[in-house]
């Protein structure tokens, strides 16, 4: 990759459960497109500086596998629920190939959950096990305000997803927010100006907790982004089907797609 350029892959573009999900034939489930495949959310930045990853989900070892990519410098937490976090422990191998712990930004809230979920990798009997025995973890405190990881300059966008609390990202032109069912209007400013946006849209109808269609589709027309992505997707939406039926500039991701930025 050149120096300057910067890439966004999608490594999971599905809902809670996947597509396909267990125990439902429907026809996207049962779809050959591997464009209605879909591995629980995440996406990877590659920078010049390294490679950023957003959220751990349980595919992680398989998704990173499959982009042939073998550890990543830093990982950023949307926020805590199962499908985004739960693929921590393939962080295991990285340490020793960084040669330190893998630096995790998020908030306080989502430490306290990592901790609790992964207890054995904290506490006195972790510090006697070497890298590759349980994840090596650095947490670094996130707010809603600005950092820098690997050199860039990352800007969290507070969500609504229910009752939820969650953090968008935005880096440079590009911001990726999944698991949204509104945005605060504090946020609106930090959704300006945007080259792509991805944006969560769960299936046709609304949902209490996700973006439905239409009202993703109202938040692209609303901060005009020149692209648009969907992700966290159910098997209600159908590549082959849906896609064409979308605006010009919006498309449904998939698992795999990348992107310069």
């Amino acid at each position: 990759m050149d120096s300057h350029a910067r890439r966004f892959t999608f490594l999971g573009t599905g809902t809670s459960v996947g597509v396909p999900m267990l125990g439902c034939d429907c026809a996207v489930c049962t779809s050959p497109d591997p464009r209605n495949h879909r591995y629980r959310c995440a996406a990877l930045l590659r920078v010049p500086q390294g490679r950023i990853l957003i959220d751990t989900p349980p595919e992680l070892r398989l998704q990173l596998l499959r982009e042939r990519v073998g550890f990543v410098h830093a990982v950023l937490y949307t926020h805590y629920h199962a499908d985004h976090l739960f693929g921590l422990d393939d962080l295991r191998p990285m340490p020793r190939l960084l040669g330190g712990p893998v630096p995790l930004y998020c908030t306080g809230e989502v430490e306290g959950k990592i901790r609790a979920s992964f207890a054995y990798a904290f506490g006195p009997q972790a510090e006697t096990l070497s890298a590759g025995y349980i994840p090596k973890l650095v947490f670094q405190r996130i707010t809603a305000e600005p950092f820098t990881v690997l050199g860039e300059r990352v800007t969290p966008i507070p969500l609504a997803h229910a009752h939820f609390d969650v953090f968008g990202f935005r880096v440079g032109d590009v911001a990726y927010c999944t698991d949204v069912s509104a945005i605060p209007r504090p946020s609106w400013p930090r959704l300006e100006g945007l080259r792509v946006l991805v944006i969560d849209a769960l299936r046709h109808e609304p949902h209490v907790a996700h973006f439905g269609l239409n009202q993703a589709l109202d938040a692209i027309a609303q901060f005009r982004p020149e692209r648009a992505y969907l992700t966290h997707m159910s098997h209600d939406l159908d590549y082959l089907r849906d896609n064409p039926k979308l605006p010009p500039n919006v498309e449904m991701a998939y698992d795999g797609l990348s992107f310069d930025f």
